[in-house]
């Protein structure tokens, strides 16, 4: 099957939801600043930094081939909580996010033969967490590098009380907007 995108992203996860989908990519991981500027909202910061990505990504290529990139961050409250820096920050976000309802933006940007961009926002509730539950997640090393300190499709999972909106927008790539992108861009999905 012919490359239909590059994917400006390494994350396993994105890659995962575009294979669930059939869409075939090549992948060019990009990098970026991700420092939120002073008195940027959660959604300017999002779709700004998922935006960078794909320009960057399609500035280095100089390809024909629409370029996909992504940026998925925790919010609580006005509060952006990126990936934690080490285990204490991770141990910090956790206990915030405990018995709370918080939100996921997930940006993504497509550069083809035009710009487009989509967000999804959606709220999880986490259930109360023990401080030992806490300890114990930490210990497995899954926060490691997700936004808020957790997966919710790996063991932190089982902190999410209920979701309302897109999961696959909590996991890295909303699959309804992307598809939506993909079209705008003539990519076509399911043997249309």
């Amino acid at each position: 099957m012919a490359v239909q995108i590059i994917l400006a992203s390494s994350s396993p996860r994105r890659k995962e939801l575009l294979d669930q989908i059939r869409v075939s990519y090549k992948v060019y991981p990009v990098n970026i600043d991700e420092t939120p500027l002073p008195d940027e909202t959660p959604l300017n910061y999002v779709q700004r930094l998922a935006a960078e990505k794909s320009a960057l990504c399609l500035a280095q290529l100089a390809t024909d081939t629409p370029v996909l990139a992504a940026d998925t961050a925790v919010i609580l409250g006005n509060a952006i909580m990126g990936k934690p820096e080490n285990e204490a920050q991770a141990l910090d976000m956790l206990t915030q996010l405990s018995g709370k309802t918080h939100q996921v933006y997930s940006a993504i940007s497509l550069r083809g033969r035009e710009h487009n961009q989509a967000v999804s926002i959606t709220d999880v509730t986490f259930r109360h967490l023990t401080q030992q539950e806490i300890l114990n997640y930490l210990q497995s090393g899954e926060p490691a590098d997700k936004a808020g300190g957790y997966a919710i499709q790996g063991i932190g999972g089982i902190f999410v009380e209920s979701i309302r909106g897109s999961f696959s927008g909590v996991v890295g790539l909303p699959l309804f907007e992307t598809a939506q992108l993909l079209a705008k861009q003539g990519i076509k999905l399911l043997n249309e």
